[in-house]
């Protein structure tokens, strides 16, 4: 099982490839199904963030596929 700070660092490195790679999906990821709001004392579970990493990742995927069948 995934613990909650190798899914905090697994969600900033995807942020950050989405960022760098494809900027432009960066204003999508608050309109996401999937979306955590951390506040201050907030108990995020690790279900939470593993349901989030992984819509990033799908997202990311899709995107990334259309993206290149764009430049064919």
């Amino acid at each position: 099982m995934e613990t909650k700070e190798k899914l905090d660092k697994d969600i900033v490195e995807i942020t950050m490839h989405i960022q760098d790679k494809f900027p432009e999906l960066s204003k999508y990821i608050a309109e996401m199904p999937v979306h955590i709001q951390y506040t201050n004392g907030s108990n995020v579970s690790v279900e939470d963030l593993k349901k989030y990493y992984d819509s990033l990742k799908e997202v990311l995927k899709k995107y990334a596929e259309e993206h290149e069948a764009k430049k064919r």
